[in-house]
Formats: C-alpha cells, sequence, structure tokens
C-alpha cells in the first residue's frame, strides 16, 4: 500500500509540473507568433494582389474584347461601353438588324428582278437540232429587240427546246404569235416562259472592243466526244471553215462530253463554222453556236 501512495503521489507531481505557468506562458507565446506570421502572409498577398490590373488583357474573356479604336483603362474602375443611339452596346444589335434587312431587300429585289426577267422570256419547243441560236434569234427579232437565246436539250435528239429573252414584255407577247412557223423541218411551239434565262458570269465577258471583235471571230462548240484530241478539232474546223488562231477545249470527269471555244483569223470563218452544227466529230455530232465570250490567253 505504501508504494502505491508513492506512485500517487508522484503522478500528482508531474502534473502539476505539466501545468506549471513557466510552460503556459511559452504555448502562449508560441500561438501568438503563429498568428502574426499569418496575418502577416494575409497582408502580403492583399498586397500583390492591389497592384494588379484586372482589366489586362489575360484577365479579361475573349468574348469581350475592346476594339482597336478603344483605349484599355488601367483602373479599378469598370469600362465604358460604347452605347449606341439605340442604346445596344457597341451597336451590334443594331448592326445585325441592319444587315438582316439589307440581305431581305437584295432578296426582294432579286426576285421582282427574276420575275421581270420572267416575263420578258418565252419558252420555244420542237427546234429543229440543225438550227442554231443565232438562226432562232433572227426568226424572233422581228418581234423585238432579242437580248438572249439560249438552245437546251439533248443532242442526240431530233427536237431540242429554246428560251428568248427579249428587251421587253411586249417583244415576248408578240413571240406568242409565231407559235407554228416552220424552222428547219419542224413548226415550232412558243409558249411564255416558266423561268429566266441564267445570265453568263459577267467576267467572262468581251471588256474591250478588240474582245467583242474576238467574239465575231469566235464559235462555242458542244457534245465532243472524248477521245477526240485538240488537233483533230483544229483540223477538222480548219478544212471545212478556215484558219484557227486559238482554240481551248474545256471539260470535267463528270460529263461524258467536252466543250470548245474556237476563234477563227476571219470572222467569215465564224459564220461557216456554224453551218457545221450536227456534223459528226469523232462519235459525237457537234452543236456550233456564235460564242458570248472571247478567248483570252
Amino acid at each position: 500500500m505504501a508504494a502505491v501512495e508513492q506512485n500517487l503521489v508522484n503522478s500528482d507531481d508531474q502534473f502539476k509540473n505539466c501545468n506549471s505557468p513557466t510552460q503556459n506562458s511559452e504555448i502562449d507565446s508560441r500561438s501568438s507568433d503563429s498568428k502574426s506570421e499569418f496575418q502577416k502572409n494575409i497582408n502580403e498577398l492583399a498586397d500583390i494582389l492591389s497592384k494588379l490590373n484586372p482589366w489586362a488583357k489575360e484577365f479579361i474573356p475573349s468574348s469581350y474584347r475592346l476594339r482597336s479604336d478603344q483605349s484599355v483603362q488601367t483602373d479599378f474602375s469598370e469600362p465604358t461601353k460604347n452605347v449606341g443611339n439605340d442604346k445596344f452596346p457597341n451597336n451590334r444589335r443594331r448592326n445585325n438588324s441592319f444587315n438582316q434587312g439589307k440581305r431581305r431587300m437584295n432578296g426582294r429585289a432579286f426576285r421582282a428582278q427574276r420575275e421581270e426577267s420572267i416575263r420578258r422570256t418565252v419558252y420555244v419547243s420542237d427546234i429543229d437540232q440543225h438550227v442554231t441560236e443565232e438562226r432562232l434569234a433572227a426568226l424572233f427579232s422581228s418581234c423585238g429587240q432579242v437580248v438572249d437565246c439560249r438552245i437546251c436539250g439533248d443532242p442526240h435528239s431530233v427536237l431540242r427546246f429554246a428560251f428568248v429573252e427579249f428587251s421587253d414584255e411586249h417583244g415576248a407577247r408578240a413571240a406568242l404569235t409565231l407559235g407554228g412557223t416552220m424552222l428547219g423541218y419542224y413548226p415550232v411551239r412558243v409558249l411564255p416562259s416558266k423561268t429566266a434565262i441564267v445570265p453568263v458570269n459577267p467576267t467572262f465577258l468581251p471588256r474591250s472592243e478588240d474582245e467583242r471583235e474576238m467574239c465575231a471571230r469566235t464559235v462555242y462548240c458542244t457534245n465532243i466526244d472524248k477521245k477526240v484530241s485538240q488537233l483533230e478539232v483544229k483540223n477538222f474546223f480548219e478544212s471545212a471553215c478556215g484558219e484557227v488562231s486559238r482554240l481551248r477545249i474545256l471539260g470535267d470527269n463528270v460529263h461524258s462530253t467536252r466543250i470548245a471555244f474556237v476563234e477563227f483569223a476571219m470572222a467569215e470563218s465564224a459564220i461557216l463554222a456554224l453551218n457545221c452544227s450536227g456534223m459528226i466529230l469523232g462519235t459525237q455530232p457537234i452543236r456550233v453556236s456564235p460564242s458570248k465570250t472571247p478567248v483570252r490567253p
């Protein structure tokens, strides 16, 4: 029992020593130092952040980039937005509305122009395969000024169709009276057109008097057999019409035939070449019509 009592006494002394005033003051001192160091770090971090520019380029989202004509602000105040007269920032919404309205106006103008062109156009069918565009236009020139004439259809077919566009609606109405006129071996049928002629790309049209003179010496040839070489095409036209000064053959991997622009040295040769429409070149009957575009080098 005496030994147990002695151990209890020693334990009480140790407990008292652990909670002595000296040790408590040391713990409080260390805790105070830790808090002051933490507060110091917070103050340093706040000081660093206060020196940053929130409107610097790297902090601004790409969707909110300022335009080049606006200066980048260097203070912390909210940037002034470029507000238009209609209270829309940067006039973006107003510009979008303007562009949409402009597109609608352009669309309406295009449709109106197309409908007006349709009223000036007639559809001609049952055209002999040997009839050229020049001959067809000459027939309808008695009704008014012919602006454009396009013969279409399968070149292998005996009969084809065409669209003839006049400078005004009066010419188109007068052309309807020519239905039943013999042109070649068949009487043609003339009806109001339901579509307009697709215009030629204006960049291909003649740009000068010299190029217009070149057009008078040039013919447009279609349905050329792909197996026929450029030299064979040149020899064909030179033997039948006259000297060929320039020849350009075009084709692709989609169509079974090719087209060509043949420029002659003399305008008389180009007129003779129109009579070659329907003649066999290789294995195909070719179609020849006056060219609306020159053969540029």
